[in-house]
């Protein structure tokens, strides 16, 4: 792609509607996919990583209404990719902006966003009123929704309107089988180094080498292929979270989230992290908690992370609960009990732990500010944690890395 093709503006390419449940119709223009989807709709209050939300495969099933206004004038590239496999590449259905999408300015970018989009699969709907969408969700929840785009404006509204009030809901809902690999695969890639990076910056996406169906980024040095090994059982696990682990002085296996206790101690990990994904916990947990109550009487530590943190709770014997408007951005603040710190993370979640119903050998450790619900337990008789908010960040605020330093810290003390 030239550089003058590369800052082009986008093409108007049609019209598009966004349709609630309850009947409301937004009409605004369209860009990326055409076509419709269905899904529950959420809003999201960061002001950047716009490309790593909507590849999070924890948004599998959601539209994401951004509330910053201006969305893509950064572009998209081959580096900003939260999925980690092929199967997570089916993430957001579908995104909400206020602002028409402007010409990429930004150095590192390698096609528009709306171009990315549309490769993707994610419908877009320009020129609404985010406010009042976010208004709705704060005093009503978040609805199921309808998002279209078509190149004529000749939309059948009673057929959309229909459409949302017949989308199955998030409560009940299992998606982390759409998103998990199928298989295994060692993940050796750390953290990103800038001055790499830039170097890298404009390699073709066809020239990626890959590793099996895992994909190795440029600009992110290999790990030093020595250290415990960590298992991460992957429900749609990011990949910020396996650079993490790496940096942190990990080696890195991901298996399947429907692998056997029997698979997982097979392997003898050091340790084992439960991912992130989308969906309601309760209905994951049908086919992963028996793995998981597996690996926790058998002494290994485990970390769990958004989606794994509620289901180590559930493994315990806890509930989890629907959140009217979930938590969804990266300006949430946390308390962390273990410090006395306040922590600025990114969430991600509409499900929450009730912490009345962990077992009496839980401590919880983190709390939201905005609500004081649940964000992080640990357990004093053996070695289990879990937070609710995404300490990888990407995008977000780098607060929470210590997460993963403390996790692989204790492996390699226990290793010695």
């Amino acid at each position: 792609m030239t550089t003058t093709q590369k800052n082009q503006a986008p093409r108007p390419t049609g019209y598009a509607r966004l349709v609630l449940a309850d009947g409301t119709v937004f009409t605004g223009h369209g860009l990326g996919a055409t076509g419709e989807s269905a899904g529950e709709l959420c809003f999201n209050t960061a002001m950047t990583g716009q490309q790593e939300i909507l590849t999070d495969p924890s948004y599998a099933g959601q539209i994401v209404c951004f509330t910053f206004p201006h969305v893509g004038n950064v572009g998209s590239n081959d580096k900003d990719e939260e999925a980690s496999c092929e199967a997570a590449k089916h993430a957001a259905t579908g995104m909400v902006m206020r602002a028409d999408m402007t010409a990429p300015a930004n150095y590192r970018s390698m096609a528009h966003f709306a171009e990315w989009m549309a490769q993707r699969g994610i419908i877009g709907i320009s020129g609404v009123d985010t406010r009042a969408i976010t208004r709705r969700i704060r005093e009503s929840g978040m609805p199921m929704a309808v998002i279209a785009h078509s190149e004529t404006d000749d939309f059948d509204h009673e057929a959309l309107k229909d459409k949302a009030r017949k989308a199955p809901t998030m409560e009940g809902r299992e998606l982390a089988a759409s998103v998990m690999s199928s298989g295994s695969a060692d993940w050796s890639i750390g953290d990103w180094d800038w001055e790499s990076e830039n170097a890298a910056k404009h390699t073709p996406a066809e020239s990626v080498p890959q590793i099996g169906n895992w994909y190795w980024e440029g600009g992110n040095p290999a790990g030093s292929g020595s250290g415990p090994l960590v298992v991460v059982l992957d429900y749609g696990v990011k990949a910020n979270i396996l650079r993490r682990l790496v940096s942190a002085g990990a080696l890195v296996k991901v298996i399947s989230g429907k692998a056997s206790a029997a698979d997982i101690l097979a392997l003898k990990p050091d340790g084992v992290v439960v991912s992130n994904g989308p969906g309601d916990p309760a209905a994951t947990g049908t086919y992963a908690l028996e793995a998981i109550r597996g690996v926790i009487e058998a002494g290994i530590p485990v970390l769990g992370i958004c989606l794994g943190h509620q289901l180590l709770a559930l493994a315990l014997g806890g509930k989890t609960i629907k959140m009217p408007q979930g938590h969804h951005g990266a300006n949430h603040p946390v308390k962390n009990h273990e410090t006395g710190e306040v922590e600025i993370v990114s969430m991600n979640h509409g499900f929450a732990v009730d912490v009345s119903s962990l077992p009496d050998d839980a401590v919880e450790t983190h709390v939201s500010l905005f609500d004081g619900s649940n964000c992080g337990f640990r357990l004093t008789s053996r070695p289990v944690m879990a937070v609710q908010h995404h300490p990888e960040a990407s995008p977000g605020p780098q607060d929470s890395f210590a997460v993963f330093d403390r996790f692989v810290a204790s492996l390699i003390k226990e290793t010695v």
